[in-house]
């Protein structure tokens, strides 16, 4: 008992591990500019001014995303997709997994669940004794179940969900312009060191240094800024992109895509001067997500709308507009 708790606090301390590397990085990259380049490197006043006024709106706005990133704590789900003390009893008792199947039915038709398991059952978890909702996923970093996971980001050891999704992206985005804007500013001057033009032998290591750090995490984080704009547009999460939800009618990697500009504000919310910064505005609770099937059953215009104005939506639909095209000829 000892020894698995002393493994577990050595886990903890081990996973911020990542944390510490990057927030060295970032401290080293700060007094590189600030003090290396713009303070010692520097000579015109206005270009020192300049610099140091963009780089440190950039700075504050990149350091706050990811203190939001580290320290939101992942929402867990309502105390009602919980089992009651009678239902958990039940439940354990029963020794037929048919049965058990039946009793979790039962316990779902109370709540909004619309996706289920890859063989059609209700989504449980032992772990946590709960009905999970729709999109809700059980770290095993965290040891909880985890409202919208998209996934366990070591560097910011933390789960990126419904709580912080809008954090971790806007992080992202301005790492990126972070890392552009020093190797942008700091590209003139690696030349002028490398031709000797500037003979400064100690902010020369940091200059030359900082272009080929901003240079690396700039490519690394394109890729995957990117990808995570492609989720948005798709209103996917990354475990879905893998692996597409299941609902009653079967698996449907398109069932939460409402379109482009729904999708947007499903993470970022309807408040567009929100949208830079990491204040919560992202639409609904984490518990359910409106659906494109529910969406279409209230208005069937409105698939055809989505599908024309979005190209992700066509390959499953294929055979509905073709369909629906040869009725309305024979009609006419």
């Amino acid at each position: 008992m000892a020894l698995s708790r002393g493994l577990r606090c050595c886990q903890r301390v081990l996973a911020w591990v990542p944390v510490v590397i990057i927030t060295l990085v970032v401290l080293w990259s700060y007094y590189a500019y600030v003090c290396e380049l713009c303070l010692v490197t520097l000579t015109n006043p206005v270009e020192q001014v300049a610099y140091l006024i963009i780089f440190h709106v950039i700075f504050v706005l990149f350091v706050w995303t990811y203190w939001k990133s580290v320290f939101t704590l992942p929402l867990q789900p309502d105390k009602k997709f919980h089992m009651s003390y009678a239902d958990k009893e039940r439940y354990e008792n029963e020794e037929r997994p048919e049965v058990q199947r039946q009793i979790l039915v039962e316990i779902a038709r109370k709540l909004p669940v619309y996706t289920r398991t890859g063989n059609g059952a209700i989504r449980f978890c032992d772990r946590c004794q709960l009905i999970k909702p729709d999109r809700c996923h059980h770290c095993s970093v965290c040891a909880m179940c985890v409202l919208k996971m998209d996934h366990h980001c070591p560097w910011v050891n933390n789960c990126v969900g419904f709580s912080n999704y809008k954090f971790f992206l806007l992080f992202l985005m301005y790492s990126l312009l972070y890392c552009m804007y020093i190797a942008a500013t700091v590209f003139k001057y690696v030349i002028k060191y490398w031709t000797d033009e500037l003979t400064n032998g100690r902010s020369k290591f940091h200059v030359l240094f900082l272009l080929f750090v901003a240079v690396m995490f700039f490519l690394s984080l394109m890729f995957l800024f990117g990808y995570h704009c492609w989720l948005i547009s798709r209103n996917r999460s990354t475990l879905e992109a893998f692996s597409a939800p299941v609902f009653q009618n079967g698996p449907d990697k398109n069932g939460f895509n409402l379109g482009f500009i729904k999708n947007l504000q499903q993470v970022f919310g309807e408040e567009k001067k929100l949208w830079l910064l990491p204040i919560v505005s992202s639409q609904g609770d984490g518990h359910s997500f409106p659906m494109r099937t529910l969406c279409e059953a209230q208005n069937p215009l409105l698939a055809n709308e989505e599908q024309w104005g979005d190209d992700g939506l066509d390959e499953e639909n294929h055979g509905y507009h073709e369909g629906s095209s040869l009725a309305m000829e024979m009609e006419t």
